[in-house]
């Protein structure tokens, strides 16, 4: 029997594992038989609205919409979130309606205690376990699997269940998406095509010094006589023996006066000037010669043409035109709306924000390929809102969350990182995107009638990151965490230099610290009954610590897990979750257990704003033209909240409150 291009396809890992997903029914709003239209609610889901800075922009006249909003009888409350206040963790809790022990997502980052692998909280992957070997190919008989870690009911199953129509776009969480009649696509837990959450490409001439490589493959070129010959590295090929990486080959022309470049690539031709952005250019990756291929897209930027030529290249997305992955349902719904719209990114971070932390893009650059990216969201908002008459339409903004953590610092002239020769658009980034966040409410107001409940929602607020803790080398210092080599000389895999007979706790993840526990960790040396002391005395010191720069408190709180949280689910959760004062977090070393010799320091990555501390500092913003009767709301009351709207009742498993009735 001839295997098909895309059985290949969907048995390669990413680089080339796609789904084995549930059996779907796409039943589409037209054609289900009702016996009354559902009701109209509007979510514009708003990550990272920071209540203080929407108030303040409110009083400064740039955000009209939101201001008359509530004069018009709207409210406004702050919605507390869930520790810790991440996204992938709220917004799963907006979509199950409880809290993490109810759906299971606790960091972005979580561990297998049987291997110590950590994985990406959201969704895992493996490949086909059964394959034909012929000539130097592996043939996988068995297609490859991949799972959306999620766990637990959500808002749209109950929709789903009772038929009221939904479309939900690019919430965080929801990859692979395997909705049964939603229309949906994801978001926030997206990879891009080499299996990562954001792989670049840089192409220079230039000595490159000064540059990290994590999150980019740079590639030092040579140019002759104004041409380059280069190529753009794929994801590997599960088919070949040793699965060596894939490619597609392209030629640069520059123009020997003029900042202009020109891209030959697979047959087509992109004429760029220095500063200027491409469109998507859509690509392919051979896998078996003449058979089977995988696809992506890719921009080009021409970050400078003379002296030294500078190109960038986006990560591969996945194509929404011919998605190899399961970013979306019906399996045709990321087509629909490329073809009206234009391609778009389908990456679940978009905008790129680890090219601006290594020094690949400047300020400027980045906030150009921001504003793209704001761009395609309104593209699609607009087309959606045409088409919504009833049920519920979710719309997932990213903006104010990525352009918070990477440009906030150059509104503040106060902040550690403040450039004063930034450009005027980079000190105005935040407020540009504000406003732009008050457009697109106008616009929502204006098409969904007065007869819609619109709601606007954000899963945490912001604040400035200036001082970084070491959780990992403190863990070390106080005798909790034993290393093979001394504080500072840690590089390789954590697994490997933490002496697990002699380790009784350990850090991993953003907020995460887990007891090596006996009977759960692989190399457990803590007996059950001795956990909760442990736990105790861990969080005791913790409270304790200052910074020995100004003698201030770095932590707030540390939660027991087993104190905070509820629900089938909970034997994922780490033990313990720290929860920092403003100005403070975990380091990025800290987050996957390098072992600086230093405890806390100051921050000088340009990711210098962050929400990841104690949720008491950093609510979100609820936003409603519809009365909210409880003082309190949580980002777990929403979905409650809104089957109630619908007439539906709310499942057992939801415990959020609704936010409409005392």
């Amino acid at each position: 029997m001839a295997i098909s291009r895309r059985t290949f396809i969907k048995a390669a890992s990413l680089g080339s594992v796609a789904a084995s997903l549930p059996k779907r029914s796409w039943a589409s709003s037209s054609t289900v038989s009702r016996t009354h239209r559902s009701a109209k609610v509007v979510v514009l889901g708003m990550d990272g609205m920071e209540p203080s800075l929407l108030r303040r922009f409110m009083n400064e006249g740039i955000m009209p919409t939101f201001k008359r909003f509530l004069e018009g009888g709207g409210s406004l409350q702050n919605l507390a979130t869930t520790m810790p206040p991440q996204s992938p963790v709220a917004w799963s809790s907006f979509i199950s309606g409880t809290n993490p022990g109810g759906h299971g997502i606790y960091d972005f980052i979580h561990r297998d205690p049987a291997t110590f692998t950590p994985y990406l909280s959201t969704s895992r992957s493996s490949g086909s376990s059964k394959h034909l070997e012929i000539g130097g190919y592996k043939i996988p008989l068995v297609a490859g699997k991949m799972d959306l870690m999620r766990q637990g009911p959500t808002l749209w199953t109950t929709l789903e269940e009772h038929d009221v129509p939904a479309t939900v776009f690019q919430i965080p969480a929801n990859f692979p998406v395997t909705s049964a009649s939603t229309r949906a696509v994801s978001g926030m837990g997206t990879p891009d095509l080499l299996g990562g959450y954001g792989i670049c490409s840089y192409f220079t001439d230039d000595y490159v010094t000064g540059m990290k490589s994590d999150g980019a493959k740079i590639r030092r070129v040579r140019v002759i006589d104004h041409k380059v010959e280069a190529k753009i590295t794929g994801p590997r090929n599960t088919f070949k023996d040793g699965e060596p990486e894939t490619d597609v080959p392209f030629t640069l022309y520059r123009d020997p006066w003029e900042p202009t470049l020109r891209i030959d690539i697979l047959g087509q031709r992109i004429v760029l000037r220095e500063g200027e952005f491409s469109d998507w250019v859509p690509i392919s990756f051979e896998l078996l010669p003449y058979f089977a291929s995988i696809g992506g897209v890719v921009r080009f930027y021409a970050k400078q043409v003379h002296p030294r030529l500078k190109l960038y290249v986006t990560p591969i997305n996945i194509d929404p035109m011919d998605p190899a992955f399961p970013i979306c349902s019906p399996p045709e719904y990321s087509r629909e709306l490329a073809e009206a719209v234009g391609r778009f990114y389908t990456q679940g971070l978009p905008a790129d924000t680890k090219a601006l932390q290594n020094g690949i893009l400047s300020d400027d650059d980045y906030l150009r390929q921001a504003k793209i990216v704001l761009e395609e969201n309104l593209r699609v908002l607009h087309h959606e809102l045409d088409r919504f008459h009833e049920g519920l339409f979710y719309f997932y903004f990213s903006s104010l969350d990525q352009n918070c953590h990477m440009l906030y610092r150059n509104m503040d002239p106060a902040h550690p990182l403040y450039d004063p020769k930034a450009s005027e658009e980079v000190k105005n980034a935040v407020r540009y995107f504000y406003r732009q966040m008050d457009l697109a409410l106008k616009d929502t107001l204006a098409k969904v009638g007065s007869d819609a409940t619109v709601l606007i929602a954000s899963d945490h607020g912001f604040g400035h990151f200036t001082r970084e803790f070491h959780l990992s080398s403190w863990l070390v210092q106080e005798g909790y965490t034993k290393l093979k080599v001394p504080l500072g000389e840690t590089e390789g895999d954590v697994y490997n230099i933490v002496d697990w007979s002699k380790t009784r706790a350990y850090a991993l993840g953003i907020n995460g610290i887990y007891v090596n526990m006996i009977g759960r960790e692989k190399n457990g040396i803590v007996a059950p009954t001795d956990a909760q002391a442990l736990k105790d005395e861990i969080a005791a010191k913790l409270i304790a610590v200052t910074d020995p720069q100004n003698g201030n408190a770095i932590i707030s709180n540390v939660y027991d897990s087993l104190r905070i949280y509820s629900g089938p689910f909970m034997a994922l959760a780490p033990d313990l979750q720290v929860g920092y004062r403003p100005n403070y977090r975990v380091s990025d070393e800290g987050i996957l257990g390098k072992f600086p010799a230093t405890i806390i320091g100051d921050r000088t990555n340009k990711w210098a704003s962050d929400h990841c501390i104690d949720p008491i500092f950093v609510p979100g913003v609820l936003l409603s033209n519809r009365e909210i009767r409880i003082q309190d709301p949580a980002i777990w009351d929403m979905a409650p909240s809104i089957l109630t709207l619908m007439g539906l009742p709310t499942p057992r498993s939801m415990t959020g409150r609704n936010i409409f009735a005392v």
